[in-house]
């Protein structure tokens, strides 16, 4: 056969199955859980070396631990999904979702997020510990049940505690070190926490019409921008100054890179806000963009302070 051949067409059967794979692929969310996944990692390296194991959790440890995090992340968005189905048909950011154009029956899509969250829990329990197993199982509860069904379209709080679950990762990874919860592990906790608030906002401000439609009470649909603004410009300005009470745990390095990154992110916040009270074109997507940036660049930077060694702060008392 000439090199240049065109290759034999796929059996129509061998489509159907690529594209049934790629639809439940689809309700993972894939890309949140790399993002999940970010911060897991630093958590695991910095939570090592408090325990004097050293600076690097083993690699088995790290794999099993990001294996069943992401199969617990990928529960809880096929769930979501599920229960979301109805208004993901109503906005055009997530009308193409499986569920959204019956690529995927829903009762099968239940069952797939179910058996994904009793195979996250024994594989974390079996791997590493039941209580990151625990962790795991609390917080797919939590995401499905306080803020999918619960929160979501009846308060313009929902992100705000719903966005707890995505949380958990961090302390899911110290558990898994550990044994336990330490504080640094819920310091950490609360810069996502804080940083929850502007990072959906500034997309919901983006796409209100999308979530007006879909009768979602996000806060740009309910609130006035300024208001919106005013409140990213207050939680920006919280995370940036948690982030700060991880010193006494790294290094000089760990405090300047918080300090700047933080820095930029409330300045951009400012802008945002300065823009809406203006009435000038707001451009929340750089902020949402930004706020990804942050939270990477932070938590590498755990993670490289705790790999090196370098000479911890402490406290100044």
């Amino acid at each position: 056969m000439s090199p240049s051949a065109p290759s034999a067409p796929l059996p129509p059967a061998t489509k159907r199955g690529f594209a049934v794979l790629r639809a439940y692929l689809a309700l993972t969310k894939t890309r949140i859980i790399e993002q999940l996944l970010v911060v897991t990692v630093p958590a695991m390296f910095l939570a090592e070396r408090r325990a004097g194991g050293g600076s690097i959790p083993s690699v088995w440890l790290l794999v099993a631990t990001l294996l069943g995090g992401a199969v617990a992340a990928a529960s809880a968005h096929a769930l979501n999904c599920v229960v979301d189905a109805d208004i993901d048909a109503k906005m055009k950011r997530t009308q193409g979702r499986p569920l959204a154009t019956d690529q995927v029956p829903r009762s099968h899509a239940l069952v797939f997020g179910l058996v994904l969250g009793v195979i996250s829990a024994v594989w974390l329990g079996l791997t590493t510990n039941w209580l990151a197993a625990a962790l795991a199982v609390a917080a797919i509860a939590f995401y499905v049940l306080v803020y999918t069904l619960l929160l979501k379209r009846r308060t313009a709080q929902n992100i705000v505690w719903g966005g707890a679950a995505g949380c958990m990762p961090v302390v899911i990874g110290w558990a898994a070190v550990t044994g336990r919860v330490d504080w640094p592990a819920l310091v950490m906790f609360g810069v996502i926490f804080f940083w929850t608030p502007p990072h959906f906002w500034a997309l919901a401000m983006r796409y209100r019409d999308d979530y007006a439609a879909a009768g979602v009470p996000m806060l740009p649909v309910v609130a006035e921008p300024v208001a919106v603004s005013r409140r990213i410009v207050a939680y920006s300005w919280t995370m940036a100054l948690w982030s700060l009470l991880l010193l006494p745990v790294t290094s000089w390095v760990y405090g300047a890179v918080a300090v700047i990154c933080g820095a930029w992110f409330v300045v951009m916040a400012h802008r945002l806000h300065a823009a809406v009270r203006a009435g000038q074109p707001a451009r929340p997507m750089r902020l949402f963009h930004l706020s990804n940036t942050y939270l990477c660049v932070l938590f590498i930077t755990v993670a490289l302070d705790a790999a090196f060694g370098l000479p911890v702060l402490t406290w100044p008392f």
